[in-house]
């Protein structure tokens, strides 16, 4: 495993939502993606791109974020699925479930949901998906009279 120091000196960020921007939407992106503002909406990276989110202690999530790299040291409102390495930072406020193969929680950390560890399959067949379908809603009950 790598500490966030490795982590952080490796990463090249593209791109950069300042913290006087909010986005309302969902949000597809391949490399670096570093998050100071608002994002209201879906944060969306391809399984096995290798890119990155970082949300700062100014940033705020509100929505599900999937992407095989995360580094949370802000608010997340919304489940989290890492295909591979997730950092909670000591800031880090998650409300929401997160799925991780490996993880890194700093004392501080706070996660209000619940943490399932998804075991590293090899030879999957690449889908774009990063995290497991959500599982889907019951049918509600219908009576016919």
């Amino acid at each position: 495993m790598f500490s966030s120091k490795d982590k952080g000196a490796n990463t090249h960020y593209d791109t950069l939502i300042s913290s006087k921007t909010e986005i309302t939407g969902d949000v597809t992106f391949t490399g670096g993606l570093h998050i100071d503002g608002v994002i209201k909406g879906n944060l969306l990276a391809e399984n096995g791109s290798g890119a990155v989110v970082r949300v700062s202690d100014k940033g705020r999530v509100e929505g599900q974020i999937s992407a095989p790299n995360i580094i949370i040291n802000g608010n997340v409102v919304g489940d989290v699925y890492a295909g591979e390495y997730i950092e909670l930072a000591k800031k880090a406020q998650v409300s929401g479930d997160v799925y991780y193969q490996a993880m890194e929680m700093v004392m501080g950390a706070q996660v209000n949901g619940k943490l399932h560890h998804q075991p590293k399959v090899e030879g999957r067949k690449k889908t774009g998906k990063t995290a497991p379908e959500a599982p889907a809603e019951p049918a509600p009950e219908v009576k016919v009279d």
